[in-house]
């Protein structure tokens, strides 16, 4: 009897993707209200620490390396009580901390950078697993600046369980880090595929459509829905096809291929600069060539591209 899982690929196509990594154990269900606590005294811990958007990565030798023990990171001025503990590496504590350190007033130690995340993907300069981390700390520290306060009764809440909860001391109620749902999709009608740019990005690119899941809604009918209100094409069938955190600040893109049932795009003109229908061989091109295709996609840190190159690749 064929086993459910015979078509699924393992490691997954999510696995190959920049922010998804992450070899920390996470240790869940383990965390207790002094873990983090616990983690500050372990004498091999580490920690990465974030700036305005950055992270601190060394260079001193040889390699880019974003962890730093605890005792050499004062100069960066860490804020230590807005620490969250990420989990372990083996026994080692792997600690992220939001830092008060002015990068533009200040001068930086020697073979030490503060890098945005961005840039880190895109020049490939962190193995997998540490922009993994780098995400998971990023998305948590954001969350944390962004929610200091109850919302239920307004008072000051306060970090718990190692930065995965935050507590109000006043009306007792609990808040737990968020994660928003996108979905990311790339509709195709036969040997065509549905591309639109945005008002605000550099003249040239396009990409796959991309929208917030509302509250009570699926990934395929979100799908549906964006579609149909950026473009106009309605949608029959959606394939999901891979996930990657998206750490600006706390997103999670769902990435689909959508199956186009009508061909007229009826461009939505405050979301979209453009959209039109491209063959694969212009998207082919444009992954070889962009200059002679004349229009160019997202780098390859972006789940966007892994959906129009798997397309544009995929031979059936």
């Amino acid at each position: 009897m064929p086993s459910l899982f015979d078509q699924s690929p393992f490691p997954e196509h999510s696995a190959s993707l920049v922010f998804a990594g992450g070899s920390v154990d996470r240790r869940s269900e383990k965390r207790s209200e002094d873990c983090l606590d616990e983690a500050l005294k372990h004498p091999a811990a580490r920690a990465i620490v974030f700036a305005g958007g950055r992270t601190f990565v060394s260079f001193a030798n040889g390699e880019a390396d974003p962890l730093f023990p605890l005792g050499a990171i004062d100069e960066f001025l860490p804020v230590v009580s807005e620490a969250v503990l990420l989990g372990f590496e083996d026994d080692r504590p792997i600690i992220a901390m939001p830092s008060r350190f002015d990068l533009d007033a200040s001068r930086l130690p020697d073979k030490i950078k503060a890098i945005d995340f961005r840039s880190l993907a895109i020049q490939g300069l962190l193995p997998q697993a540490r922009m993994g981390e780098v995400a998971q700390g990023a998305s948590l520290l954001a969350w944390h600046a962004s929610h200091r306060y109850c919302s239920r009764c307004g008072h000051e809440s306060m970090s718990a369980d190692g930065g995965y909860k935050r507590y109000c001391p006043n009306c007792e109620c609990e808040h737990f880090p968020r994660t928003d749902p996108v979905v990311i999709m790339l509709a195709i009608d036969g040997e065509r595929c549905l591309l639109g740019r945005s008002h605000h990005w550099n003249e040239g690119m396009y990409s796959a459509l991309a929208g917030f899941v509302e509250p009570g809604e699926t990934f395929e009918a979100a799908v549906r829905r964006e579609i149909g209100e950026e473009a106009g094409i309605n949608i029959g069938k959606v394939q999901y096809q891979a996930n990657q955190p998206w750490p600006f600040p706390h997103t999670l893109m769902i990435g689909c291929f959508a199956e186009a049932i009508s061909s007229d795009i009826v461009i939505d003109e405050k979301e979209l600069d453009d959209c039109r229908w491209f063959k694969r061989d212009e998207i082919l091109l444009s992954l070889e060539n962009p200059k002679d295709a004349g229009f160019f996609v997202p780098p390859k840190m972006a789940i966007a591209h892994h959906l129009i190159e798997y397309w544009a690749k995929y031979k059936g």
